[in-house]
């Protein structure tokens, strides 16, 4: 079976019918295209797994951040395939930080013409004890923030809320924690964190249309940038915050950084929260970041 199959998660944000309709319309030049639907979380994984094993060399991925992480896990090391990603979620950072536009319909006709004139790159993956991750992973503060907005759930319409609400939640966490987050992990050969995050790429997420960068320096076809925050204080989010609103690198003596890193290892002083492309994986004791360099082709 050599040809295209287009993975849509019907649940993501941006998702209908008739984007979904159209984007079919949009792909369908290309002949051949299959399209399946995800019906719960991890499905994308069995999808993608089936479709390289029945020899498509195309995939497309209509949907939030979450189940193109899952179609990235499906995917066997070395897998002969092309990824295009068309944003349907509500921040859909990894086609965006690959440079497609927001819109989900121009996304797609940038696609279909990168298919025609094999217009390719090749990027890095992270793995985080094991699990593929595109954009970013991270452990305490981003993780926590994650599992509070997804508490928030879904509108009657499966959309999840918007930027401002995920604004307001990591202010409301914040404030709960008083503005102090105290050293709850090693950082193996650097020493006591209050929290880690691993890049694979310069773009963390968005604000809207703003870029947020916390590793300006990481690029797609590098390894690791691992930012991992001593402590936070309440002198100190300022700051922080004003680092990551301009793009630049925390001070270094606010941070451990490793650049190009083939690894990183954590050993957590008590369970913490663990998020990968924005899902909430659970409560860890020990995170192992690694860099799976030269991984996968994409569309762009």
């Amino acid at each position: 079976m050599a040809g295209a199959v287009l993975i849509a998660n019907p649940f993501a944000t941006s998702v209908t019918e008739r984007k979904l309709a159209e984007i079919q319309a949009v792909l369908e030049p290309l002949g051949g295209l299959e399209t399946l639907l995800t019906q719960q979380r991890g499905h994308a994984v069995e999808l993608a797994r089936d479709a390289c094993a029945r020899g498509c060399d195309t995939i497309f991925v209509f949907s939030g951040d979450g189940t193109s992480n899952e179609v990235l896990n499906g995917l066997e090391p070395g897998a002969d395939v092309a990824l295009g990603f068309i944003p349907g979620g509500g921040t859909s950072v990894l086609p965006r930080a690959l440079g497609l536009p927001r819109d989900a319909l121009a996304a797609a006709r940038q696609l279909r013409e990168a298919v025609g004139e094999s217009r390719t790159r090749r990027i890095s993956l992270g793995r985080v004890n094991g699990r593929r991750f595109a954009f970013n992973a991270g452990v305490g503060f981003d993780a926590e923030a994650v599992r509070r907005f997804d508490a928030l759930g879904r509108r009657d319409g499966g959309q999840r809320p918007g930027d401002v609400r995920f604004g307001l939640t990591v202010a409301g966490m914040l404030w709960d924690h008083r503005f102090r987050f105290e050293p709850a992990a090693e950082l193996v050969g650097a020493g006591p964190v209050a929290l880690a995050l691993a890049s694979n790429c310069d773009v963390f997420t968005y604000a809207g249309g703003r870029a947020l960068r916390i590793a300006p320096d990481a690029r797609f076809e590098l390894g690791l940038d691992v930012v991992a925050v001593r402590a936070i204080e309440p002198s100190s989010v300022p700051g922080l915050a004003l680092s990551v609103l301009r793009g630049r690198q925390p001070r270094d003596d606010d941070v451990h950084v490793l650049h190009d890193a083939d690894r990183a290892e954590l050993r957590c002083f008590r369970p913490l929260p663990l998020q990968v492309d924005g899902e909430d994986l659970g409560d860890v004791e020990h995170v192992l970041f690694e860099s799976e360099r030269d991984a996968v082709t994409v569309l762009v």
